[in-house]
């Protein structure tokens, strides 16, 4: 059966499956640049900025999701063994994963603390991790205050991206589901493959 192709790859698909092959994986790199570029400036575990080519070829081939969530939030804290556990579950199956960390915490040393103990990337504390909030009305309660009362979900909660545009492919509602949020998680999609 030949595989489905998106509109924009048709002029690359061929009988020779070597050159298909090929000509499919940078159309699908060419693809992501979009959906790249839709994600704000990102932070290595570390706290160090990520250079572009750099976060490109971190998400390749991985599936990513916004993780909203605070180190002071007794629901994030008691919900993220359960994260990382899936995240390792699906690297483990070949379906590598890659969750960054979308801040409510207090301090830029509380985001890197918690970044590096769960190997994230993060959206810098501030400015950009608010857009971020407004982007997908989701953010803790402690910050109705200065992002107002119009959100969908307060933290912890997951947005997975699609590869094409970086657009909300599913939200999942960990504040109120917690761990059987994971369950909604499009894995098998392939629209989700950066």
């Amino acid at each position: 059966m030949t595989p489905l192709v998106p509109l924009a790859c048709l002029a690359f698909v061929n009988t020779r499956t070597s050159v298909f092959n090929r000509k499919m994986s940078q159309c699908a790199a060419a693809a992501s640049r979009e959906a790249i570029a839709s994600l704000p400036s990102l932070n290595s575990s570390d706290g160090s900025a990520m250079k572009p080519d750099a976060l490109a070829e971190e998400l390749k081939g991985k599936r990513v999701a916004l993780y909203f969530a605070a180190g002071w939030c007794p629901m994030c804290t008691s919900f993220e063994p359960s994260l990382l556990q899936f995240r390792d579950a699906a690297v483990s199956s070949g379906k590598d994963v890659s969750i960054i960390y979308v801040p409510s915490d207090r301090s830029e040393a509380d985001v890197v603390k918690r970044t590096t103990a769960m190997g994230m990337l993060s959206v810098p504390i501030g400015e950009e991790a608010d857009e971020m909030k407004k982007r997908y009305k989701i953010w803790a309660g402690a910050e109705s205050m200065k992002l107002g009362t119009g959100r969908r979900s307060g933290v912890p909660a997951l947005v997975v991206l699609d590869a094409k545009n970086g657009d909300e492919m599913a939200f999942l509602p960990a504040e109120s589901e917690g761990a059987k949020a994971l369950g909604s998680w499009p894995l098998d999609n392939d629209d989700g493959l950066w």
